[in-house]
């Protein structure tokens, strides 16, 4: 078995202390659902490729990458240099930058086709102005979902009855159960004039990080085009599968495509891409278009530290790290570990996840809390890979997961 990553002894002393400080001003101790894990979460001190080290001194291999966001681990030398040369000419502007321009090039290359973009700062704006922007194109308004995917925090995309949504927002989405082909062609039987997009993620995390099928993809595909409704492909956590992201292995073009975490280098940031007929509606010109402004919207800095991270993220780096990814998940699943996912992204099952969490944690090992998550990065060595590999079988395969 590969040695544990060392680390120092856990006394989670300046860890109680900042749980103690962070529930007096944040809910919970923190601004994140998604980081959090019962009774209450370590907190970072920092990260250094593919190593995080909490402010107890506890050090750990980063199977997080903050979400599957940082494709390159922490700190990559060209992306910070990049981010700092920047830095040193502004950090944001009342005016475009040839930035934006240079990383919506860069984006357009990748996916092989005429394309426009708008970048945000987030995937939730990202998908908020992706299904704006498909209703101003239809003129509709009820927007399709699949049943249980996660596409941010925008009202009328997040699961039904979550608290603060009114319920007209709410009946303007339907949501159908993964790969229920006959459900997605009853809803445009029913409601076809009224369904302005289908919004589809490719393999959702909150639905067992399970791939759709690919009749069903094809079904969503023909029933939006003879109901002259969109496809928005939500690729916010699987752009980093491919060059062209997921979207690319089922022979989809989606009309808009969103994007964000990895394209960022680490920082925050979102994009819309599509057809050039209906990224037109942001088009300030007009009568009356969409008013996108946004005070950080194209930064500088994400716009370099994204380019610089695309750049060095080709073909090959794709290939390789979906390749490892594929090795890992091949050896949990000899093992009898339950595990899904596709490339360099996994997931993990087990009845008390919590539990398992912090026993991983312990051992030298950060996955996603509570669902799972494993996200791995081009910052892993052999040694790395071969010390998550161990840890999460003698974990898992202990505990029944």
């Amino acid at each position: 078995m590969a040695e544990v990553l060392p680390s120092a002894p856990v006394s989670e002393a300046r860890n109680e202390e900042l749980r103690r400080r962070g529930a007096r001003v944040l809910p919970r101790g923190n601004s994140r659902v998604s980081s959090y894990v019962s009774p209450a979460p370590p907190y970072a001190a920092r990260g250094d490729g593919a190593i995080v080290t909490d402010v107890d001194g506890h050090r750990v291999i980063d199977c997080n990458n903050n979400g599957t966001a940082l494709v390159h681990g922490h700190a990559h030398p060209r992306v910070i240099q990049a981010a700092l040369d920047a830095m040193r000419q502004g950090t944001s502007f009342g005016l475009p930058s040839e930035a934006e321009i240079a990383f919506a090039e860069l984006l357009t290359h990748r996916f092989g086709r005429t394309m426009q973009w708008r970048f945000a700062n987030s995937g939730s704006e990202a998908v908020m102005m992706a299904v704006r922007a498909a209703r101003a194109h239809t003129g509709r308004d009820l927007v399709v979902r699949i049943g249980g995917a996660y596409h941010g925090t925008y009202d009328q995309v997040v699961l039904p009855r979550e608290p603060g949504v009114p319920e007209a927002v709410q009946q303007a989405t339907l949501s159908v159960a993964q790969d229920d082909e006959a459900a997605m062609v009853e809803a445009f039987r029913v409601h076809a004039e009224r369904i302005a997009a289908v919004l589809v993620d490719l393999m959702p995390g909150r639905v067992r990080l399970q791939p759709l099928s690919a009749a069903f993809v094809e079904t969503v595909r023909r029933e939006a085009e003879a109901a002259g409704a969109l496809v928005v492909v939500d690729e916010v956590i699987t752009y980093r599968l491919g060059l062209a992201g997921l979207q690319a292995e089922y022979g989809l073009e989606a009309d808009l495509t969103v994007l964000a975490k990895c394209i960022g280098g680490g920082f925050p940031v979102g994009a819309v891409g599509g057809r050039p007929e209906i990224l037109a509606c942001f088009d300030p010109e007009l009568q009356q278009p969409i008013v996108w402004g946004g005070t950080f919207n194209a930064n500088p800095v994400t716009m370099a530290a994204g380019s610089v991270a695309m750049a060095m993220y080709d073909a090959s780096a794709i290939e390789q790290l979906n390749r490892h990814g594929d090795a890992l998940r091949g050896a949990l699943e000899e093992a009898g570990i339950e595990v899904t996912g596709r490339g360099s992204l996994l997931r993990l099952f087990a009845d008390d996840f919590d539990k398992v969490w912090w026993e991983l944690y312990g051992k030298g090992i950060l996955v996603g809390p509570r669902s799972g998550l494993v996200a791995l990065s081009t910052a892993m060595t052999g040694e790395d890979l071969d010390v998550v590999r161990e840890v999460i079988l003698s974990v898992l395969a202990r505990t029944g997961g």
